[in-house]
């Protein structure tokens, strides 16, 4: 390769780097480019494979739906809307393949609890810090402590639509109406579906952490 040819490459990489993910989709539907396709699968690689690991709470399955998702992306690149963006299109195409994965696997669990909470603002509040804690990955930290299997188990106990809101907004630190786009639901439905399991989750908490009267 002469040391003219390296550099245009190298002109061209560096170009592509500060491309936006909406241009670096377009330019790789364009070209067919496979270094293009990379560089993008290789922005979102860590946090998709995070994402859907917690999501579904199996390395094996998570591997699955990973590379479901990025075939997908590939697959479906000519159809993507220029004027949205594409994290939350990506979002989207993520949690439909761990839903897949889930049921050709047969083990979605859909749990749904009978009983209301009553619980206070201050309570819920106070869960939630529980829940976000002050790490960039909560769900990893309270594995190495105490209550980790309590807190994977009663979020896996969840219905899908809360399980789906708690990942997205809380794990993944999406706003509202990322959340809301991926999922195609509106933005309070979100908010709705996010406290009300943050309720249901102090109150698991609340009555398997109680004081024994013995």
């Amino acid at each position: 390769m002469s040391s003219t040819t390296a550099s245009v490459q190298s002109a061209s990489a560096t170009e592509s780097d500060e491309l936006s993910d909406e241009a670096l989709l377009a330019a790789y539907r364009n070209s067919g480019d496979r270094t293009l396709f990379n560089q993008l699968m290789g922005r979102y690689q860590r946090e998709i494979y995070s994402y859907l690991r917690r999501y579904i709470g199996s390395t094996e399955m998570a591997e699955d739906a990973f590379q479901g998702t990025f075939l997908q992306v590939h697959l479906k690149c000519q159809q993507f809307d220029s004027s949205r963006r594409f994290r939350p299109w990506l979002y989207a195409i993520a949690t439909n393949q761990a839903i897949d994965v889930q049921r050709r696997n047969k083990r979605h669990r859909m749990v749904s609890l009978d009983r209301t909470p009553n619980d206070t603002e201050q309570r819920n509040a106070s869960w939630a810090e529980k829940l976000v804690g002050g790490t960039p990955d909560p769900l990893a930290a309270a594995a190495s402590q105490e209550n980790g299997d309590w807190m994977k188990e009663s979020i896996s106990s969840l219905g899908q639509p809360m399980q789906q809101v708690i990942q997205l907004v809380y794990y993944q630190g999406l706003k509202y109406r990322e959340a809301a786009e991926i999922l195609g639901i509106p933005v309070g439905t979100v908010k709705s579906r996010l406290h009300a399991a943050v309720q249901r989750l102090g109150v698991m908490w609340e009555d398997s952490h109680a004081p024994s009267d013995d």
